[in-house]
C-alpha cells in the first residue's frame, strides 16, 4: 500500500464564510456527512479549536453497520483551512476563496485496509454530498 496523500476537490457555489460555517457546523454536518444515501449522520459534535474533538456518527440507514468517526484539531486558520488526526492519519482541509464559488480541497493520509481508488472515491463521494447539500440551501 502506498503512503501517498490522497486529495479530493470540489468547487462550491457558494462565498468562503457560509462553506465554512456548512462545513463545520454539526446543525449542518448531520444532512451531508455520508457518502452513499443508504448511510446517514445521525449525530455530530465539533469542538473546533487546537486540541478539540471532532466527531461524527456514521450509519447505514438500514441499522446493518454503523461507526464512530473520532479526530483532533491540530491546526486551525479561522476560515481557510484545518487539519487534524485520527487514528494515526491526518488530514488537512482547505478553503479557496474564488469569489461567489470556494474551492475545498481535502488531502488526507489513506489507511491500509481498503484500496486507495476506494477510499478516493469515498470521501470524493462524502465532499459531493457537502456540495449538493450546501448549493440547495
Amino acid at each position: 500500500m502506498s503512503n501517498s496523500k490522497i486529495t479530493v476537490q470540489a468547487i462550491i457555489n457558494a462565498d468562503p464564510q457560509k462553506v465554512w460555517d456548512y462545513y463545520n457546523n454539526p446543525k449542518h454536518i448531520i444532512h451531508w456527512n455520508f457518502a452513499d444515501p443508504s448511510w446517514h449522520c445521525p449525530a455530530a459534535e465539533n469542538d473546533m479549536r487546537l486540541g478539540g474533538t471532532y466527531k461524527a456518527r456514521m450509519e447505514a440507514r438500514d441499522g446493518s453497520f454503523g461507526f464512530d468517526f473520532e479526530a483532533i484539531y491540530s491546526n486551525i486558520e479561522e476560515g481557510k483551512s484545518f487539519s487534524y488526526e485520527f487514528g494515526g492519519r491526518t488530514a488537512t482541509v482547505q478553503f479557496h476563496d474564488l469569489g461567489e464559488q470556494t474551492e475545498v480541497v481535502v488531502t488526507f493520509d489513506p489507511e491500509e485496509e481498503n484500496p486507495i481508488d476506494m477510499q478516493e472515491a469515498g470521501w470524493q463521494a462524502i465532499l459531493n454530498s457537502f456540495k449538493n447539500y450546501t448549493e440547495s440551501k
